[in-house]
């Protein structure tokens, strides 16, 4: 067994430590407002409940510890006071996660993730409409942990309401876990998926993906593919160019016979079949790909 002493690691690899022992944990996926109305929405496994009566969730928005920055979220909390913290399941996940791509000030991540902003009754924030359970909350205290790179900020939220999809409840009208389908976080590329076990999710570019909003119409409104393929195919720097798609034409026989057969529902299975595999580049040269 080694014995570490936190003082004597950087803070990257006690990090990672951290996140590889303690998991899984729940996600927090925090909607915002900044002053002036622009949205925010961003994910954050350090969360959890932490009471009832009142309700009380909290989760921390860590500073970044390459450069000790602070989030958008913790900014907007800070001013306005009001969180909407909506759970993630398998349905979003990949969705979430390219929501977690550091897009500049102002970028309405709802737009890149490709999600539905949902007015709330009480706050400000928008909820995600496809998340199976929203909270409304008012931001009780802020409590820094810390002022170097990797400190966290307990926000201490109070839920003023909850919002509930009928789809996940039994018949009792409780809440059945195998229907809500929660995911959590564990170390490095590695989530939970409550029912089933371990997955990968890729993390987002260092550098901006394309963001789901980029995706061409005819992708995105065919019913081949699901919010999670879509989040897979925004999480990309740039489009194949036309040269790289007729390189890959000439040299794939599979692709060629699909596109002699001038089926385009066929050429989205094909696709599809790629993104499954986590082959997204592929996956996009078929998409994009012309007889």
């Amino acid at each position: 067994m080694i014995s570490v002493n936190p003082k004597e690691v950087t803070p990257v690899k006690l990090q990672a430590y951290l996140q590889g022992a303690i998991g899984p944990r729940p996600i927090a996926f925090a909607s915002t407002l900044d002053e002036n109305g622009n949205p925010n929405l961003s994910p954050f496994s350090f969360f959890n409940v932490f009471s009832s009566n009142p309700p009380i969730l909290v989760f921390s928005p860590a500073r970044r510890v390459r450069d000790n920055t602070v989030k958008h979220t913790l900014i907007n909390a800070e001013k306005t006071k009001e969180v909407v913290i909506n759970v993630v399941n398998y349905d979003i996940v990949q969705q979430a996660s390219l929501s977690s791509t550091e897009y500049a000030d102002g970028v309405n991540e709802f737009i890149k993730a490709g999600l539905t902003m949902l007015p709330s009754d009480i706050v400000k924030p928008f909820r995600v409409a496809e998340s199976p359970v929203q909270f409304e909350c008012k931001v009780n205290e802020i409590i820094a942990l810390g002022t170097e790179g990797g400190a966290g900020n307990l926000i201490i939220c109070e839920v003023v309401k909850l919002h509930i999809s009928e789809e996940i409840l039994d018949a009792n009208g409780t809440i059945d876990q195998h229907k809500i389908d929660l995911v959590a976080r564990m170390g490095g590329n590695w989530y939970s998926r409550a029912n089933q076990g371990l997955f990968e999710v890729e993390k987002p570019l260092t550098t901006l993906g394309i963001g789901v909003d980029a995706i061409p119409d005819f992708v995105k409104e065919s019913p081949i593919f699901d919010g999670n393929d879509l989040g897979k195919l925004g999480n990309v720097e740039a489009l194949p160019t036309d040269e790289e798609i007729a390189i890959f034409v000439k040299e794939d026989f599979a692709i060629k016979a699909v596109l002699s057969a001038d089926d385009i529902e066929k050429q989205f299975i094909k696709a599809k079949e790629h993104l499954d595999n986590n082959e997204v580049a592929t996956a996009w040269k078929v998409l994009l790909a012309k007889q």
